[in-house]
């Protein structure tokens, strides 16, 4: 089922990257990014120290109340994968939501188990190219009240959870 999900998933990036790029034979140009883009650090700590490749990464993220409970608190789990030889879907960064931990959770479980308990993906991005979210063949999915992940909008508040997600999660983990 986990294979099923995440072969749609894939199937979905591609399909969007493809709807927003005209031909996947032109030549590709690499739009500039800033250095401080967060997506560029990113890749450039990526490709400088990991060799253009991470499988798998998996992290606990930020905690917060549940939106339809308020008295309970959700953990972030996220999963990032790069491959810099991919055309579509370069960077992914799945996010899954589990309950908040206790101390002996933290300590008997490891990330990537957190990361399976969550069951399946609340949100997908998707990026080829450093620069801000929603450019050209970036892609978003967010889980629908029926439960799939379909294309969504790329807000502000989107933005600043991405971005949220790099500056304060990933690139740490990467640069211990």
């Amino acid at each position: 089922m986990k294979k099923i999900r995440m072969l749609a998933v894939s199937l979905a990036v591609i399909c969007a990257a493809l709807v927003g790029v005209p031909s996947a034979s032109a030549r590709r140009e690499t739009p500039t990014a800033s250095p401080d883009d967060p997506t560029y650090q990113l890749y450039q700590v990526l490709d400088n120290s990991y060799g253009g490749k991470l499988k798998e990464l998996y992290l606990l993220a930020d905690i917060y109340n549940d939106p339809q409970n308020h008295e309970n608190q959700l953990q972030h789990v996220l999963r990032v994968e790069y491959d810099k030889s991919r055309f579509f879907g370069r960077l992914r960064i799945q996010v899954r939501s589990v309950s908040k931990l206790t101390p002996e959770q933290l300590k008997t479980y490891n990330p990537k188990q957190i990361y399976d308990f969550g069951e399946q993906d609340e949100e997908v991005f998707a990026k080829i190219d450093p620069g801000p979210l929603g450019q050209k063949g970036d892609l978003f999915l967010q889980a629908t009240s029926s439960g799939p992940l379909a294309p969504a909008p790329v807000t502000a508040d989107i933005t600043k959870q991405y971005e949220s997600f790099i500056t304060e999660y990933i690139l740490p983990a990467l640069k211990k």
